[in-house]
């Protein structure tokens, strides 16, 4: 087990640098270019491979207990180890990281964005598979501030060099704010690590900050909460994220929307909860509060972009509303109720699908239209997806409707279970706060259906004659290739089994909940 994990965080970076060889070891195609977008595909569907035997091979009866252990001495002079390790809240985004990376991998091969020589784009996804799996499985601070930056780089050159329109203001925006965020994070953790003797973040945890004073928790919990809520991404610290999304490739689209948001809210499970318990708490209100702004903000934002002769881009809106949906991710956590976190890390998974899957139909759209510009793809010039080509329109209407949270889905039961916790938080926590901040939440969820709704109407259904340019019909459209059915039916069949079947899910991360919001191990 401990070897399965190891090579899950070993295994991309290795593919990496083979991927940068004159002739990469992956399959034979019909040109390089073919052979190392091949090689692309067999690395992430081997680390796919290894993270299904890993969730096989976990011991699912004590989902609490770190599993898959390595504890390796790296830096004694400054008592930083090699640590990994796995438990309930991990192994989800584990699997996540691995399937969607995958999923990417596959897409790429036979849809390869405009850019640079593919040798660069595959070496910069599986450092970035690399980077965003280490986040999840490290076990000491100073690791898991390493592989938080490691993911900068590649997701900076993915946006900058395969990016559309505005990609290289994007990326500097990108990089500029998150560099900003992990200098203020670093101190944080110096911080802890410091005063608590230790880097090792289970130890810590066991210690569930004894030996921290309220001070130092208060000055912690600020400076790596910053870092951490740059890339969930709260409101206002969020301005970054609409500009990468637009600019950005398909694939980036789907990383950073399904994984790279999950690193912030997860170091506030990990890191902050089990800690810093006594700074967490001090702050947990305000974090409520941010997080239905962002709520309340991202929604405004999407049916604003919706509106008819608004202008909006389909990609800026669905970047906004995982703004919104984040805040979810934040309010639950800030409840400090295993009610709510553990609604917190479900929300965190579906969304990594249903936007993850959004992302690849507008992408999906953009090639078939050239334009992802909601003026030009509706009226009666328009796509009207349902009468060109069906199951597009389907699929897109099916990712709307989960993103809105209908029950049965996956996107229900985490922003439920969220505001479930608003309603009864933590001891010391102000009830009446918590039950304006559910109230306002749930008005977000109304927001949430009127604007993809409001979507669903103008790109499926067309007929929406008013104001803009509209892009010329295409006599015929092109419906879900194969390729495309092979990436996107995992993300829709594992949306509806989370949503019809959660306690698979809640059964890993509850247990875990439980014993970091107590402390120990």
């Amino acid at each position: 087990m401990q070897i399965l994990l190891a090579a899950i965080v070993v295994v991309p970076l290795l593919g990496a640098v083979a991927a940068l060889l004159p002739a990469p070891p992956g399959l034979k195609g019909k040109s390089p270019d073919q052979a190392v977008l091949r090689h692309g595909v067999t690395v992430t569907g081997a680390v796919l491979a290894l993270s299904v035997a890993l969730a096989a091979g976990f011991d699912h009866d004590d989902p609490a207990r770190m599993q898959a252990t390595t504890d390796i001495s790296w830096i004694p002079a400054l008592g930083i180890r090699i640590h990994l390790g796995v438990d309930g809240v991990s192994l989800p985004l584990l699997v996540l990281t691995a399937l969607l990376t995958f999923l990417s991998a596959l897409y790429s091969y036979f849809k390869m964005p405009d850019g640079p020589s593919p040798k660069a784009f595959v070496a910069l996804i599986l450092v970035l598979e690399s980077g965003t799996l280490a986040s999840f499985a490290v076990l000491d601070l100073m690791l898991f501030f390493l592989a938080f930056e490691m993911v900068l780089i590649p997701m900076y050159f993915l946006i900058a060099r395969w990016g559309g329109d505005g990609r290289e203001r994007a990326a500097w925006r990108f990089i500029l704010y998150t560099l900003l965020g992990s200098v203020v994070m670093l101190l944080g953790l110096l911080l802890i690590g410091i005063k608590g003797g230790t880097f090792d973040m289970v130890a810590l945890a066991t210690d569930n900050g004894s030996g921290l004073s309220h001070t130092t928790q208060l000055v912690a919990v600020l400076a790596i909460g910053v870092g951490l809520a740059v890339k969930a991404p709260m409101w206002p610290l969020h301005s970054w994220l609409p500009d990468a999304h637009t600019a950005a490739p398909t694939v980036g689209s789907v990383l950073l929307a399904g994984v790279l948001l999950k690193m912030g809210t997860y170091g506030f499970v990990r890191i902050l909860l089990p800690i810093t318990p006594d700074g967490v708490h001090t702050f947990a209100p305000y974090l409520a509060a941010f997080a239905v702004v962002g709520i309340i903000y991202g929604s405004l934002v999407c049916l604003a972009l919706a509106r008819s002769g608004a202008g909006g881009d389909l990609k800026r809106l669905i970047a906004y509303s995982s703004v919104g949906h984040m805040g979810f991710v934040l309010l639950g956590i800030a409840t400090l109720t295993p009610t709510g976190v553990n609604g917190a890390l479900f929300a965190n998974i579906a969304h990594g699908l249903i936007t993850g899957l959004l992302f690849f139909l507008v992408g999906a759209v953009k090639d078939r239209y050239g334009t992802s510009d909601l003026d030009r793809l509706s009226g009666a010039s328009g796509a009207a997806l349902y009468g060109k080509a069906p199951r597009l329109g389907g699929l897109l209407a099916f990712g709307a409707v989960a993103s809105l949270g209908l029950p049965g889905l996956a996107g229900f039961w985490g922003e439920m279970l969220a505001m479930f916790g608003s309603f009864e938080p933590a001891e010391g926590l102000s009830r009446p706060a918590y039950l304006t901040f559910m109230v306002i939440a749930g008005f977000g969820t109304l927001l949430t259906a009127a604007y993809m709704l409001v979507v669903v109407r103008r790109v499926c259904m067309g007929g929406d004659g008013e104001g803009g340019a509209h892009a010329p019909a295409p006599t015929s459209l092109a419906d879900v290739q194969t390729y495309e059915f092979a990436a996107w039916t995992p993300l829709v069949a594992l949306t509806v089994l989370a949503g019809l079947w959660p306690a698979a899910l809640l059964g890993l991360t509850d247990p875990a909940v439980q014993q970091l919001l107590r402390g120990g191990n």
